[in-house]
């Protein structure tokens, strides 16, 4: 018969193997997504087809949106700056071409 100590050591030793397991496999998944991540000031072209539906994440992103303004003199705002709430948000938007990920407009 196994002892009560010996079962609760088991229990704490394989308690504790799946909590390090769990936490490896978080800091992979953590490390993969940064890998995927647009850089900071580097400018994302907008890909077809365009989404959809986007989620509500909190990515703020500086877009690159066509105003429709045609003319023959200059200066002529033919685009603008305009921030949207995350990258997916900016390109669901036919008017964009692109984004800076990173931040809001200044």
């Amino acid at each position: 018969m196994i002892s009560p100590q010996i079962t609760s050591k088991r229990f704490i030793s394989i308690a504790s193997l799946s909590i390090l397991m769990m936490g490896s496999v978080l800091m992979a998944c953590q490390s993969s997504t940064k890998v995927n991540q647009p850089v900071k000031n580097t400018f994302v072209q907008c890909k077809s087809p365009r989404p959809e539906i986007c989620t509500e994440q909190y990515l703020p992103v500086c877009a690159n949106k066509d105003t429709g303004i045609r003319c023959v003199k200059a200066p002529c705002p033919s685009e603008e700056k305009v921030t949207y709430p995350n990258a997916c948000s900016a390109c669901a938007d036919s008017k964009v071409y692109g984004y800076l990920p990173g931040g809001a407009c200044q």
